[in-house]
């Protein structure tokens, strides 16, 4: 299978369902499907309701004679107060394992560094899980470090709860 011809473009309304799917098949490769509370409609709020909370590119090929959805990257602006400056937080990035091998992947990231430049962010990130080593080698032949003095701390459920309530 040859991408001959691919575009990326900003996910709109219409996208949520395809964006579930990518977002769903995203969770099987990373067997975290259990994890899932994503809907299409979730999606649809959190994007394109009256306080979009993040953005989505999806890229798409020319397959069979139409366009496909085969990848999207989801991303949201973080702030830097060092630089003092807006940053680009990479959420996720997917590209169907059928469709990887052929640049989309790579287009995807250049088009979000793009954007960040464009923006005026300071920087560009994003988190990568430590088994997944075929990512880990992508990312630093793209130029990115691996941060290994850092480490992500999370307040999810119940003790997200605990940690909100006033004293």
């Amino acid at each position: 299978m040859t991408a001959t011809a691919f575009t990326i473009r900003p996910a709109t309304p219409a996208d949520s369902e395809t964006l579930f799917r990518l977002i769903h098949a995203l969770a099987e490769y990373e067997k975290l499907t259990h994890l899932v509370e994503a809907t299409p409609q979730k999606i649809g709020d959190a994007l394109f309701g009256p306080r979009p909370h993040a953005e989505a590119v999806l890229v798409e090929v020319d397959a069979d004679g139409s366009k496909q959805a085969v990848g999207f990257a989801l991303f949201f602006h973080n702030f830097s107060t060092f630089l003092a400056k807006p940053g680009l937080y990479l959420e996720d990035l997917f590209v169907d394992p059928a469709w990887r091998g052929h640049g989309l992947g790579k287009a995807l990231l250049r088009h979000l560094a793009a954007i960040a430049v464009e923006r005026g962010c300071g920087r560009f990130e994003w988190s990568v899980l430590d088994w997944n080593q075929p990512s880990i080698d992508f990312y630093r032949a793209m130029g990115a470090d691996v941060m290994p003095d850092w480490r992500i701390c999370r307040v999810t459920g119940d003790a997200l709860t605990q940690l909100g309530r006033p004293d």
